[in-house]
């Protein structure tokens, strides 16, 4: 069978690929595991260097934009295929630019959906979505039963995918799931425009010998989830029956509950040696302040999603994964 990555040499598309390539297998449109012939992941930009761990000839560079439909098509096109839809302009770009959000993550969304819905065999979709979807007046702990109010656009675009993908799947057009991540760490290079980077950064960049400026206090919390945990939860999500997830096909990975001094403390411990200074951004400390910190993962338990054992172990798989 053939899988396509969107956003595929992104942080979360990269670890997907690599532990796809390792596993070698995926289920096929009979719920049969099939052997992967064939990994395409499509970028806007696409290095001639081919990524670290995806050295491989099943692997399949291709650039281009998420919103071009012939090409969409075009590679979702034939049998047996699965999507993996990670593209997305993200949270504090979304902000400053409304009509790229728009344009990337909700005409793109629709180009992905039907290229599915016009390719033969009804194929899987894993719709990448994000803890930006609960926003306002939320409980003490998150759930897949909270109600959806998000505060931001980011947030809101993925709610409607997520909508999109649940009324996809019961007109029979395609076999959708939909990942709502945490905060997903530890991401490597430099800061992006997500609101959330601080939560990368403030590991990254003392463990590095760099200076950072976290733009949060230290006690703020968050949710955190580490690239292997929610890479193989995708994949996870992918393989589960349809019928084992019902009518509501979005599933709230489990996070860790941690603050940014408790990130810092970890990065410490393994040997961080940069220094940290707060200097507050009202516009990160706002967008921030509408995320839930709490959770209770009781369906993702009781679908047998992976969680990760502690934030220093985190750590040290960004160690190993970065050497």
């Amino acid at each position: 069978m053939r899988v396509v990555v969107t956003g595929g040499t992104g942080f979360i598309g990269r670890m997907l690929a690599r532990q796809l390539l390792e596993r070698g297998t995926l289920a096929g449109p009979s719920g049969e595991q099939e052997p992967i012939e064939r990994i395409t992941l499509l970028d806007t930009v696409v290095s001639e260097a081919v990524p670290a761990g995806l050295d491989d000839p099943r692997v399949e560079l291709v650039a281009g934009e998420v919103t071009d439909e012939a090409l969409v098509r075009e590679l979702v096109s034939g049998p047996a295929v699965s999507v993996f839809h990670l593209a997305s302009v993200v949270s504090g770009g979304a902000e400053q630019d409304f009509d790229l959000a728009l344009r990337v993550n909700l005409d793109g969304g629709r180009v992905v959906l039907d290229a599915c819905r016009a390719a033969p065999g009804r194929p899987r979709l894993v719709l990448a979505s994000t803890f930006a979807a609960f926003g306002g007046e939320l409980p003490a702990r998150v759930s897949d039963r909270t109600k959806l109010t998000p505060e931001t656009t980011y947030g809101t675009t993925k709610v409607i995918l997520e909508l999109l993908v649940n009324d996809y799947t019961r007109k029979g057009f395609l076999d959708g799931r939909a990942a709502r991540y945490p905060t997903v760490i530890v991401r490597p290079g430099k800061p992006n425009l997500a609101a959330s980077s601080w939560v990368s950064a403030i590991v990254r960049e003392p463990l590095a010998g760099r200076g950072y400026a976290l733009p949060v206090p230290l006690a703020t919390p968050t949710l955190a989830i580490g690239v292997r945990a929610a890479a193989a939860g995708t994949i996870h999500l992918h393989d589960l029956p349809g019928e084992a997830l019902g009518h509501d096909r979005a599933v709230t990975f489990p996070g860790i509950e941690v603050t940014a001094g408790a990130l810092l403390e970890a990065a410490r411990r393994a040997g961080a040696t940069g220094a940290v200074t707060v200097e507050r951004d009202p516009f990160v400390e706002r967008i921030c302040a509408g995320w839930p910190t709490a959770m209770e993962p009781d369906r993702a338990d009781a679908l047998g999603l992976p969680r990760d054992e502690s934030v220093d172990a985190i750590v040290r798989e960004y160690l190993a994964d970065e050497a």
